[in-house]
């Protein structure tokens, strides 16, 4: 049993005996950093004085075998035995995502053995502290599987110390490293007792920026063990910089010398090659040297900026971020997300010649989504003939007959036949084949969108260009809007609702009226494969998984009568023409709009009907989870989202045979991947929506849908909060989706972080009239809960109203 040994003796393959930070600092050794000398107290001797389950008070009492006493006191005399730095070292804190800064104690200035016992064990009691509990536990970490070493170290007596960042923590950028330092130990910087001179250098080490500190605190080993806190403007202290100087500073008093500077560069980029990201690093400057004290994985770190993108890229990017307002789990990337709506987009784009515009946007690691990319499409030579194959596909297919296409009548039956299984009765391989079927299930789909969209678009076109020669260009979007759509089918059958829930007093009952009940479930069957969130992922519920959004979107009534879609009044003005006298004239011009709005109709109702295998594969996939947690495999059913679709099929039975403990430790550790980057975006907005010079507005994006409208300002951040927006608010939102339509017949105005003059809030929004700003890229972060606000939507800005 080995229960001490030095630093050099352990890498990363010795994690579970020596922890995390153990780990880390023997690879630094082994790889020759200049690293203080220690040794580390092992997991072994952990559990040889833990003996089974503990408190805090246990190691208090419990009496240290001879053994580890010998073996301690040993080390630290081989050490030289004087003042040490004792810190915690868990096994937890090799996960991905998790740092667990702080979340276990260090001891500095320790001296003599017995006062180095006594700190291993506090050492290993903090495992069990309040706050090191509690972060496992949002961690999902099963307490019984968490061990702690003790790293011992010599105390390097810092002139100088702080942290040092190897990219930089708010941009992402790695070809910036970011260094805090203060006067003596470190200890001050890393808990945040001081205002730190603020350096940001590049690789070399040359200095970029640097913003000088106040020093309101020293931290210096005390005489005969333990720290002192000094009061910064002390005789000798130089505010604002470090105390006296030191030899060959640069500039202002204090700034660190350049050569510690390009040094310290050096060995950030170093351990962050070593390491294979960027790190976080604790450092002490001594006697002329610079020590490392430790190093870990940074966490929360956006990912690298994108650079100059063009505006395709940019464009195509808004339109994904719109689309994925939440990570994408394992699970849509290897299933919905290749095959679902964006798999469809990128086969048509593919089909007609231009290649790579809706696939490899999702950039991994460590098993979970890091960020999104914009595709950079190329064209190939397929795109030549592209126009003469629109032509021909546009002659051939009416988006007006699409629903009699054999191919639309299979697709019906093969999802009612399907969907009609009971999934929780299927034996174990033909339930992890379920997947898969329902992916199958929409390719009928996609070949309807490659032959039929030729035919929309074109309609569409054609009447551009008609109401553009009669110079009745801003009829068009008023004329498309007179299409009927299963969207609008969905909002009048939630409408009538609505009306059932007022009549009967539904919403205030428990359980509601039986009539209610009915139309709420038929209405369910009809329409509740609809998604909630977003219809790129397959882990965010529909409405059958949610009702109560739906409930949410019928609890408060819209404003007045619902708004009459303009259609046809439009076309009679577009009738009315002075050129449009003969009948025959009338009659081509009103069948080209017939044909435009058919295809309208033809772009929604797919969307429509495409996702409807989508409750097929959420609750085959929930099944799977079911079984699994049953098995004690998964701890809960959604687990089963932070695995991969070919990890689910190669599974023997429920209790997932040799494949068992490694799913365990998948699930875990990209959870905590998860977790760490919950608060870091996709992708920066800004870089999508550049920002707009629009005086004294607070918020400005693209003008999406013309008039001005004035009200309160309420924020909607997804469909849980859909009932928070009263008749006659301004809807302030992140992005939207067919789901929200009802929304806007009580909105005076909408406000979108994301999506163009093309996406669906913006179409929705010129159908029911009301004003619409797309892309301000931060909207949701400038405007206010209940600030009155005047939406401009013709000229894309939104101000404070008077």
């Amino acid at each position: 049993m080995k229960l001490v040994a030095p630093l050099a003796a352990f890498g990363h393959e010795d994690l579970p005996l020596a922890g995390g930070k153990g780990a880390s600092l023997g690879e630094l050794v082994r790889n020759g950093f200049p690293v203080p000398d220690g040794f580390v107290i092992t997991t072994e001797a952990y559990r040889l004085v833990a003996a089974g389950e503990v408190t805090p008070g246990h190691f208090e009492r419990v009496e240290l075998p001879e053994e580890l006493r010998s073996a301690v006191t040993r080390a630290y005399a081989e050490l030289g035995g004087g003042p040490v730095a004792v810190r915690s070292s868990a096994t937890a804190e090799d996960l991905p995502g998790a740092a667990f800064a702080g979340q276990q104690d260090t001891y500095l200035n320790v001296v003599g053995e017995q006062a180095l016992l006594d700190a291993v064990r506090r050492c290993w009691a903090s495992l069990w502290g309040e706050r090191a509990v509690a972060y496992r536990a949002r961690l999902g970490l099963d307490p019984a599987g968490v061990r702690i070493a003790v790293v011992v170290q010599r105390l390097v007596e810092a002139e100088v110390a702080g942290v040092m960042l190897t990219a930089d923590p708010v941009t992402g950028e790695r070809g910036e490293i970011v260094l805090d330092a203060s006067d003596g130990l470190g200890e001050a910087v890393v808990s945040g007792l001081v205002t730190p001179d603020h350096y940001v250098l590049d690789r070399s080490g040359a200095l970029l920026r640097f913003t000088p500190g106040r020093r309101e605190v020293v931290v210096r080993a005390a005489e005969g063990g333990g720290v002192v806190h000094e009061r910064g403007d002390l005789p000798g202290g130089v505010p604002g910089g470090l105390r006296g100087g030191l030899p060959g500073a640069d500039g202002p008093a204090g700034r660190l010398p350049g050569p510690v500077l390009r040094e310290l560069a050096a060995l950030g980029v170093r351990a962050a090659a070593h390491f294979g990201r960027p790190q976080d690093m604790e450092w002490a400057y001594a006697g002329g040297r610079v020590h490392v004290l430790q190093a870990r994985p940074m966490t929360a770190v956006p990912p690298p900026p994108l650079g100059r993108l063009g505006p395709l890229r940019r464009r195509l990017g808004g339109v994904l971020l719109e689309y994925l307002p939440e990570r994408p789990y394992p699970i849509d990337v290897s299933t919905w997300i290749p095959h679902g709506p964006a798999g469809l987009m990128a086969e048509l784009t593919t089909e007609y010649g231009l290649l790579h515009a809706f696939d490899g946007f999702l950039e991994e690691e460590d098993g979970v989504v890091r960020r999104l990319v914009p595709p950079s499409p190329r064209p190939s030579l397929r795109l030549l003939a592209t126009p003469f194959r629109l032509v021909a596909k546009a002659r051939r297919y009416d988006p007006a007959r699409w629903t009699d296409d054999p191919r639309h009548r299979d697709f019906l039956r093969r999802c009612r036949e399907t969907a009609a299984l009971d999934l929780a009765t299927l034996p174990w391989d033909e339930l992890v084949r379920m997947p898969g079927r329902a992916l199958d299930l929409v390719r009928p789909v996609t070949g309807l969108r490659i032959d039929y969209l030729p035919g929309s678009g074109l309609a569409v076109l054609r009447l551009l260009l008609v109401t553009a020669l009669l110079g009745r260009g801003r009829l068009l979007g008023d004329l498309l809007a007179g299409a009927r759509t299963r969207t609008s089918d969905a909002n009048r059958a939630l409408a009538e609702l609505a009306e059932e829930a007022r009549r009967t007093g539904a919403l205030d009952r428990d359980p509601p009226p039986p009539s209610f009940a009915a139309k709420l479930e038929a209405f369910l069957a009809e329409y509740g494969h609809r998604e909630t969130a977003t219809p790129l992922l397959v882990t965010s519920p529909t409405w059958a998984d949610s009702p109560e959004t739906v409930l949410a979107l019928i609890r408060v009534p819209p404003s007045g009568r619902p708004r009459e879609r303009p259609g046809g009044d439009a076309l009679d003005r577009l009738l009315a023409h002075p050129l449009l006298r003969s009948p025959a004239a009338r009659a081509r011009v009103r069948r080209w709009v017939e044909a435009a709005r058919a295809g309208v109709a033809f772009r929604e109702d797919t969307h429509f009907t495409f996702t409807m295998p989508l409750p097929i594969l959420r609750g085959s996939l929930l099944e799977i989870g079911r079984r699994l947690a049953g098995a004690g495999v998964l701890v809960r059913p959604e687990d089963v989202f932070h695995l991969r679709l070919e990890e689910l099929e190669r599974l023997p039975g429920p209790d997932a045979g040799p494949y068992a403990e490694a799913l365990r430790e998948a699930v875990r550790a990209r959870a905590a991947r998860r977790e760490e980057l919950a608060g870091v975006r996709l992708v920066d907005p800004a870089q999508l929506f550049p920002a707009r010079h629009a005086g004294d507005a607070l918020v400005a994006g693209t003008p999406a849908s013309g008039g001005t409208a004035t009200g309160p300002v309420r924020l909607v951040r997804g469909p849980a909060e859909f009932a928070r927006l009263d008749a006659g608010d301004v809807l302030v939102c992140p992005y939207t989706n067919p789901s929200w339509t009802p929304l806007f017949q009580r909105a005076a105005a909408v406000v979108v972080d994301t999506g163009g003059s093309a996406s669906h809030a913006a179409i929705v929004a010129r159908e029911y009239g009301i004003p619409a700003v797309m892309g301000t890229g931060g909207g949701t972060g400038v405007l206010r809960d209940g600030q009155r606000v005047l939406v401009d939507g013709d000229a894309g800005t939104v101000r404070a109203a008077p």
